[in-house]
């Protein structure tokens, strides 16, 4: 079979693992990673725009991230906004730029975390099971309407089985590289 066909199963399968790799990066481990402050946007002149727009975020600690607005007025929004989001953590404002610092987890809450991490990895592999059955009922169509032959059927779904197994390898790969980082103390 040629190998462009499976080019746009590949493509997706690629954007669910992008999708649980930004998913996982908002779920905070014991250290300061600016990428929980990702989904979080203020109204900048009447626009809703990502916090990292309009401020500087930087990390001086491992457990601090700093966010220095470009402009002084937009303090107040982005400390609103980060005490209204879920991240659980309340900002330190000085008057010229916020703090967040990140408390060490409990050995419970490092647990809670991992099973958060293991859910979204689960959700993943659900996508990336969908695409495969997806994927072989289109190529059970092309069969049917004589496009391919019952071999090329046979060998397009082990190819796709191929791809899938690669994928949920990749899964594992990436929630147990997140877990070990929760875990770490």
């Amino acid at each position: 079979m040629d190998k462009e066909l499976y080019k746009p199963i590949e493509e997706k399968m690629k954007k669910t693992i992008n999708v649980l790799r930004d998913n996982l990066a908002g779920i905070r481990a014991g250290r300061a990673n600016p990428a929980i402050l990702d989904k979080l946007t203020i109204d900048y002149y009447g626009a809703p725009t990502p916090i990292q727009q309009v401020a500087t975020v930087s990390i001086p600690e491992a457990r601090v991230i700093l966010i220095q607005p470009w402009e002084a007025k937009l303090l107040k929004d982005i400390e609103k906004e980060i005490q209204k989001s879920d991240i659980g953590i309340n900002p330190n404002n000085d008057g010229k730029v916020l703090r967040l610092v990140f408390p060490a987890l409990t050995e419970e809450r490092r647990r809670e975390l991992t099973k958060q991490a293991k859910k979204e990895g689960e959700e993943s592999k659900i996508a990336i099971r969908s695409i495969r059955r997806d994927s072989i009922e289109t190529m059970k169509a092309k069969k049917k309407s004589g496009e391919i032959t019952e071999d090329d059927l046979k060998d397009a779904e082990k190819d796709i089985q191929n791809i899938t197994d690669r994928y949920i390898a990749e899964i594992d790969r990436v929630i147990e590289a997140k877990d070990k980082e929760i875990m770490e103390v």
